[in-house]
């Protein structure tokens, strides 16, 4: 598991600022379906700064609810500070925001 986790701090690291991916779109950079795993990976990230996990939302541009560092209102702020824009119903805009790799 080690080395899965590292190759997903590795793509997190890739994702500009202002911009965001979702768990499914690393899971298929990876090779796999298990968007779970890559909820753990950043669950589990030691180094928000150097890996930037909240810049990760799910398919429709929901915040992790138990985001590592402080919960969904950090992560909001932190993906706020970077530019990203958000819904009426609280969604990252992924039109606008969502990159590709």
């Amino acid at each position: 598991m080690v080395g899965f986790f590292k190759r997903v701090y590795e793509l997190v690291r890739q994702v500009p600022q202002g911009k965001v991916v979702t768990y499914g779109q690393i899971a298929k950079k990876l090779g796999t379906k298990d968007s779970r795993k890559v909820g753990w990976a950043l669950h589990a990230n030691p180094d928000g700064e150097k890996r930037p996990c909240h810049r990760v939302v799910n398919k429709n541009g929901r915040l992790a609810p138990n985001f590592a560092f402080s919960g969904e209102e950090e992560q909001r702020l932190r993906l706020e500070k970077e530019g990203v824009t958000f819904t009426k119903d609280g969604l990252v805009d992924l039109k606008k925001h969502q990159s590709q790799f």
